[in-house]
Formats: structure tokens, C-alpha cells, sequence
């Protein structure tokens, strides 16, 4: 079955967490000992009724609070579709946590509480979801059982968003009226709101296409692991392991390696499970070629017609997510794109953007936690990239500070710096 990978988003307190623990109760994806777990939480805190936002807000620290603080993934399956949802949190002061969560989502829920319309949070979450490319968007407002379930009051929502949304990038976008904590609209049709003749939430993930979300086109299988097995049955094989990051590899296909620059054809695509006749992303196989050519973790096996860009010089979008440190200009950081480390040098902060009001602050110095801006990097060896708006995952890189290993920023590629 396929698998679709999202994403909650929206302010503090719109209901992300309840609104999952009701599609995976609703949709009976919840163990028996779970469900026994949250009543007893949710009588000893004084609930009178089953907290189901419990089911993700695991860290005690979130339970006491009432909020998320990390982005906790679950998983659940219906006979159409298999999903993981992200719940990410909503607090601006967690902005990185919602980044990381949301960067490999393939459809963003942006929850909106109906009392209190499109807030500032709301928008900067529907802005991060656009920048990160997420193809699908779904607006969910809800808390409409605390409006009487208002057909006006959702009507001037959607009028205030799609006005917004002009702003930004956002391919599909839908809207559905729900209330979470009652199941209105989530997996079955609410009878509360008959003027609404859209789908469920749960109706809408089964059927949204994301097949045509990935780029088919441009070939793209980065290097992670070189086979060599050098046992009696296989004296000489040699097989190249990784996971398609673009495009369609089959047997017969004429390929160049970057940044050799040497050619060769498919000899033939693997798995642990035997030969295959081609694979795609986001697939991890093993590719073995006809030619005996010199390939290491890093390098980029491609179509010798369809290259990706090739430079030490890169332009792009960070979010800065260290709280220790602030990205400067001239500082020096470890940069790790697909399958490949490098050394790189902040060349030039270009500006910081205000993602309340898409304002460029372009005299700003630096980025620090939870900022996002466009900076220019040069790297100690040359990149195989494409814009992020073309391919996620040859468009995207993560900093890390090499003094404490650890991930200080991730990175959407906007074009060569040169």
C-alpha cells in the first residue's frame, strides 16, 4: 500500500494532538492497553472524559503543561492507505522542532481554532509548510461545536486564509470543518454540519494523489555504501547502495558518475529480496553497473543527460536551531547533503525574514534560534544539487557545528551562489 507521511501544524491549543488521537481512535488504530492508559491519566488529572491528546504527547513535561514540545510520530493503517503523522509543536520558541518534523511530510494538517480565526502562529506554520514544499495543505478548523458549528464563521475563515494564501506557494489546498474532540468531520461525517458537502479528514488522506509529488524525471541516486562482499559465490561483485532520490533507474539505462565524470550502463537494480525491474524514490536498492569504476560514498550516479547543478558556491533558506550559537558571516560549519560531507563558510547572510510578515530584514548580522534566512555558503568540495522547489531531497542540507556534533541548522538549496 502506499504510505502517506504528514504533518500537524497551527497555534498553541488548536487541538493538533487531540485531533490525531481522534483519527487513530476513531479509526481503531489504538491498542487496548493504550486506550487503558490515557482513561486512567485522564481520570487521575480530573478529566471527565478521555484525554485522547495523550496518545501523542508522550514527555512528561507535555502532559503536565497540557502541550507539545517535541514532534512525536505515530503510525496507523486503513485498507486504502498506510500513514505516519508528525504531531509537531505549536509554541514559536519550538519552530525548529515543526521544521524538522515537517520537512519529509508529503501533506501538512494546518489547525485553526474556530473562536479565534487565523492567528499569527497559524500563519507563520502555513508559511514554513509552503517553504518547506509540502505539496498538500488541509486547513482544518476546528472547535466548530464551540461556534454552533457556524457555517458564517467558517465561510469568513476561508476568506481570511485563501486571501493569505495568495502570499504563498501552496499548490493544493482544502479546507474541512471539524471538532476533534467530538469526531465532527474527522472520520465520519458530522450530522451537525449538513451545509458542508466535502469529505472527512480520513476520507481526504485515503484519496489525495500523492504519486505525481515525486520528481520521476530528473535520476538522481546518491552513493551511501559500496558492496563488496568478496565471498566464493560472488568473487567480483560490486553493488552501489543507497536510496533513489530522483527519477527512475532500470537495467539498460546509460548513467555518468559525478564527479568522475566516467559512464557506464545499469547493470542491474537489487534488493535483499532479489532483482528488480527499476527503481524510484524513495526506494533504497543497489545499483550495480556494467564497468568497473572508481565509486565512494558521496558520489552521484545520474542520467549523462539530466545532471544535477555542480558547485561550491550555494545559495539557500536556513533554519537556525541551535540556542548555544548564532549563524554568522565567515563562520565555519560541517555540511552534510545526501550522501555527502563537506566543510563549508558562511560567505554572506543575505537577510533574515520575518515569518509573521514575510518582511526581509536585509541589514540583519545573523540568524539566531528558530530564525530563518537566506544565506550564501561555500563549500571545500563541489555539491551535486537541484533547487529545493524541484527535488526535495537533493535540494536539502543540514549544518553541524563540529565542535559538539551537533545539527545547528537545516538548509533548502534556492540556486547556485556564483
Amino acid at each position: 500500500m502506499e504510505l502517506l507521511r504528514l504533518a500537524t501544524a497551527g497555534s498553541v491549543d488548536d487541538g493538533k494532538s487531540t485531533l490525531i488521537g481522534r483519527l487513530l481512535y476513531d479509526s481503531k488504530s489504538i491498542f487496548e492497553d493504550q486506550l487503558e492508559s490515557i482513561e486512567a491519566t485522564s481520570e487521575a488529572r480530573g478529566s471527565e472524559t478521555v484525554d485522547l491528546a495523550l496518545l501523542t504527547d508522550g514527555l512528561r513535561a507535555e502532559r503536565e503543561q497540557g502541550i507539545t514540545i517535541d514532534v512525536a510520530h505515530r503510525y496507523f493503517a486503513t485498507p486504502k492507505r498506510k500513514f505516519i503523522i508528525g504531531d509537531t509543536p505549536g509554541h514559536i520558541q519550538y519552530t525548529r522542532n515543526m521544521v524538522t518534523g515537517a520537512s519529509v511530510a508529503d501533506l501538512a494538517i494546518v489547525l485553526i481554532d474556530a473562536r479565534k480565526g487565523v492567528l499569527e502562529q497559524s500563519r507563520r506554520h502555513a508559511f514554513i509548510a509552503s517553504l518547506l514544499r509540502i505539496p498538500h495543505i488541509v486547513l482544518a478548523v476546528n472547535k466548530m461545536d464551540l461556534v454552533d458549528y457556524s457555517e458564517d464563521v467558517f465561510n469568513e475563515i476561508h476568506a481570511d486564509f485563501t486571501a493569505f494564501a495568495a502570499k504563498l506557494d501552496v499548490g493544493d489546498l482544502t479546507f474541512i470543518p471539524m471538532s476533534a474532540l467530538n469526531g465532527d468531520n474527522v472520520v465520519d461525517r458530522s450530522e451537525n454540519m449538513p451545509w458542508y458537502e466535502g469529505s472527512t479528514l480520513l476520507h481526504h488522506l485515503e484519496e489525495v494523489h500523492i504519486a505525481s509529488d515525486r520528481n520521476l524525471v530528473d535520476a538522481r541516486f546518491p552513493v551511501q555504501y559500496v558492496i563488496r562482499p568478496q565471498t566464493p559465490e560472488h568473487p567480483d561483485y560490486r553493488g552501489y547502495a543507497g536510496t533513489v532520490a530522483g527519477g527512475v533507474f532500470k537495467k539498460g539505462d546509460e548513467v555518468i558518475v559525478l564527479p568522475s565524470g566516467f559512464t557506464s550502463k545499469v547493470e542491474a537494480v537489487e534488493t535483499a529480496d532479489g532483482e528488480l525491474e527499476q527503481a524510484f524514490p524513495p526506494m533504497a536498492c543497489t545499483i550495480r553497473l556494467e564497468d568497473e569504476i572508481d565509486i565512494s560514498r558521496g558520489d552521484m550516479i545520474c542520467r549523462t543527460n539530466n545532471q544535477p547543478e555542480s558547485g561550491q558556491d550555494i545559495e539557500a533558506m536556513v533554519c537556525w536551531m541551535s540556542e548555544f550559537s548564532e549563524l554568522k558571516p565567515n563562520a565555519k560549519l560541517a555540511l552534510k547533503h545526501t550522501t555527502r560531507s563537506v566543510r563549508a563558510m558562511v560567505k554572506d547572510l543575505r537577510y533574515r525574514l520575518d515569518i509573521n510578515t514575510l518582511h526581509r530584514d536585509e541589514d540583519a548580522t545573523s540568524l539566531t534560534l528558530n530564525e530563518i534566512g537566506r544565506v550564501k555558503l561555500r563549500t571545500t568540495q563541489p555539491l551535486f544539487f537541484d533547487e529545493y522547489r524541484r527535488n526535495r531531497m537533493t535540494g536539502s542540507f543540514i549544518l553541524i557545528d563540529e565542535a559538539t556534533n551537533v545539527t545547528v541548522g537545516a538548509g533548502m538549496i534556492v540556486g547556485s551562489g556564483s
